[in-house]
């Protein structure tokens, strides 16, 4: 999922993370400042609470609460680093100490930002499901190799129920886009709340950085689903290594993409006892990012001649994507036109054909599970919310039961891709909901998974 779309268009991936640096502890308050992108002005605002906390806001796009590590103070240098969306702020201090005058930083992109502070406190979602201590369980802080990729050294957390073993495990997958070791979408903790309820119930979690985000290394823009399936491999045999982990009782849990990356993981050998898929693709990619669009548009409130409208433009732009996947020069060349013909400025035509160009792109469009989905051998169970917006259920649930007919299949009415209560399904409300998994969705997995773990 896309946060920062117009600043994410114009890169993908930046720089290793930060060195160490000393916390900041007068940066409390709202900081607010404007970047100019491809001829739009964005506002930009972090929140920092009187305890170091923080999160990004960029009101224009709707996006709130987006997790901000703990800003750091080097050298007369305020950083407030991203890593959901692997981008960085970095400025020096007015002598009054209510400017900060320096950059916005993302792949190879930077951008002038001058931040001001607009509140002397700030006030931060509440997220009332996030795990805090003490826990009944042990936490380790873990880092393993993918030895299919050179470089990528995957950093996470695994939390092990008291005792000495061997424990069932789940592995946690996330979905598109860079995400942290907790999935971290608007504040909420998605990641951390699955693994606090299943460790509670007896299995081993481990949930990692994705590649090249945060404390994990590797490029995370040049990876396709193969390689993000690679990944899970490695976590699969890194777990099942370790003596106080039962290697046959080890189980994969992927959200929304992360229901690819999986079945793809076991097509290419990984051993997995079970597979938990939620909001998972059942069609093709680019079958799915069309719907998005159109039931987007309708929940919006768009006139239907409207949402017609935008929805012929999508297929069009889908079908020159999927026809020119094994070309991605070929695909600028037919993509740009199609979108300045649809209104588009020629610059932000290129910028968008560009990101759909990427390896990773041309791949989601063009990629069909069923095969990865058909080659599943071991229990599944895939799970949908009745008001995804993002992988409908109905688009993807009946597609499921028939690739795979022993699947239990459940859909949780009222629930977003997110598995939040939602009125709309609208991504615009994730971060208003302070539910971050509906009971219903919690009860329903980890009762499955126990049974399937023998507890």
């Amino acid at each position: 999922m896309t946060i920062l779309a117009a600043f994410s268009a114009a890169a993908v991936a930046i720089a290793a993370p930060v060195q160490t640096a000393a916390p900041a502890a007068d940066l409390g308050g709202v900081w607010e400042g404007r970047i100019s992108v491809g001829g739009q002005s964005i506002r930009i605002v972090f929140r920092v609470d009187a305890t170091g906390n923080a999160v990004m806001d960029s009101p224009d796009q709707g996006a709130r609460n987006i997790a901000v590590d703990p800003p750091t103070v080097e050298g007369g240098v305020v950083r407030f680093v991203v890593p959901v969306l692997q981008g960085r702020f970095e400025g020096t201090r007015s002598e009054d100490g209510q400017t900060l005058t320096g950059a916005l930083s993302q792949g190879g992109v930077t951008l002038p930002l001058v931040l001001t502070r607009t509140a002397a406190t700030a006030t931060l979602a509440a997220r009332p499901q996030t795990p805090v201590p003490p826990f009944p369980y042990r936490s380790e802080e873990v880092a393993f190799d993918n030895p299919a990729a050179p470089g990528v050294r995957l950093a996470g957390t695994l939390t092990l129920p008291e005792g000495p073993g061997p424990f069932p495990a789940a592995i946690l997958i996330s979905g598109t886009g860079p995400q942290d070791r907790d999935e971290t979408i608007e504040g909420h903790k998605a990641f951390a709340v699955w693994a606090d309820a299943l460790t509670r119930r007896g299995i081993a979690v481990l949930r990692h950085d994705d590649r090249g985000v945060a404390a994990s290394t590797g490029n995370y823009g040049a990876a396709t689903q193969r390689d993000f399936a690679s990944d899970v491999k490695a976590a699969v045999e890194w777990l099942a290594a370790r003596p106080d982990i039962d290697r046959a009782r080890i189980g994969l849990i992927g959200h929304s993409e992360g229901g690819v990356f999986a079945p793809l993981a076991i097509q290419d050998g990984a051993r997995a006892a079970w597979v938990v898929t939620l909001a998972g693709p059942a069609v093709r990619g680019g079958d799915i990012v069309q719907e998005q669009q159109r039931r987007f548009a309708v929940a919006a409130g768009l006139p239907p001649e409207e949402v017609e409208r935008s929805n012929t433009d999508q297929r069009r732009i889908m079908a020159a994507v999927v026809a020119n996947a094994g070309d991605p020069e070929a695909l600028r060349r037919e993509v740009a036109p199609l979108l300045v013909s649809m209104g588009r400025s020629p610059q932000e035509a290129a910028s968008i054909a560009t990101v759909m160009s990427s390896d990773w792109y041309r791949g989601m469009a063009a990629f069909d599970p069923a095969d990865a989905l058909r080659a599943i051998t071991v229990p599944m169970l895939a799970v949908y919310g009745a008001k995804d917006l993002q992988v409908p259920a109905d688009q993807n649930a009946p597609v499921l039961s028939r690739l795979k007919p022993d699947a239990e299949v459940v859909v949780l009415p009222g629930l977003n891709h997110l598995f939040q209560p939602a009125q709309t399904g609208l991504i615009s409300e994730y971060g208003q909901i302070e539910t971050t998994l509906d009971p219903s969705v919690i009860r329903t997995v980890v009762d499955w998974v126990a049974a399937r773990s023998g507890l």
